[in-house]
């Protein structure tokens, strides 16, 4: 028998609703869990309230590593990481959406062959090529890679295909606006959902970026946090105290909740964009 509509609706929400505690469920125990000391982490029941030694945690966590010398490579590799996908691949995908030059549908097939290509089976000869242009132990390794990538291109690209008209670039045109100028002055403000969908999965992976900053930062004042973080495991000085851990993961993971909160719905409007059609 199909349900009536206010109880199919209230269904759905209830999962919904419960879905989502369910994935806030680890954060929450993070959170408990840098409040605690070691001995009370691996206690049974394990705690599930929040205790008394955040202050002592943090206070470790600072004498452990330069927690906000980290946090601000993080930032900076992140951010300026960020700023230079979103303005390198909206222009390859408004280039490829807008303009049919010859060979325009091979080097778009091209581009996204290199999508079927694992990153770690040009592992060697990317560190090779970092070794050659003198990039180890620089944050350009960190930052200038990928700055133009065949997902961000095939993103944008097909956003500008489905949302933005050839005859606003021909007014444009006819109007005597430069083409450098068409792009940054008309196309780009009309771009936001993408971008801001683009930007948030560009901003965590880059945040969240282990292995690159493992291999190529030498310098500990140049450590992101993930790998600072992780250093932390293997502190013979300081034993294996799981609430240091827990409290440095949960201050690296606060910046990511908040860029999601703060952009979520132009998150959510650049992933739906052209879903719909009106």
């Amino acid at each position: 028998m199909q349900l009536d509509s206010p109880l199919k609706k209230l269904c759905i929400y209830t999962f919904l609703i419960l879905g989502g505690l369910v994935m806030l469920i680890p954060f929450y125990w993070m959170f408990v869990l840098s409040t605690r000391t070691t001995t009370e982490v691996f206690n049974f029941p394990p705690p599930l309230v929040f205790g008394q030694y955040a202050l002592t945690n943090y206070q470790n966590l600072l004498k452990a590593t330069p927690f906000f010398l980290n946090l601000w490579n993080s930032i900076f590799v992140a951010t300026i990481h960020t700023f230079l996908v979103l303005l390198f691949c909206s222009m390859g995908g408004y280039a490829f959406a807008m303009y049919n030059f010859p060979g325009r549908k091979y080097l778009f097939a091209a581009v996204l062959a290199t999508l079927m290509i694992p990153w770690m089976t040009g592992i060697v000869p990317w560190f090779m090529l970092m070794k050659t242009l003198g990039w180890i132990d620089s944050f350009k390794a960190l930052i200038i890679p990928g700055i133009a990538n065949a997902f961000g291109i095939f993103w944008m690209r097909q956003y500008i295909s489905s949302n933005i008209p050839s005859e606003l670039l021909d007014s444009a045109k006819i109007d005597g606006c430069p083409e450098f100028l068409i792009f940054f002055r008309v196309i780009l403000p009309l771009l936001k959902p993408a971008t801001s969908a683009l930007g948030i999965m560009t901003f965590i992976h880059s945040w969240n970026n282990f292995l690159v900053p493992l291999i190529i930062i030498k310098n500990e004042s140049k450590l992101t946090l993930p790998v600072a973080l992780n250093r932390l495991f293997g502190d013979p000085s300081r034993g294996f105290d799981i609430g240091v851990m827990m409290m440095g993961t949960s201050l690296a993971v606060l910046p990511l909740l908040l860029v999601f909160i703060f952009a979520a719905k132009k998150f959510m409007d650049g992933m739906t964009a052209g879903a719909v059609k009106g």
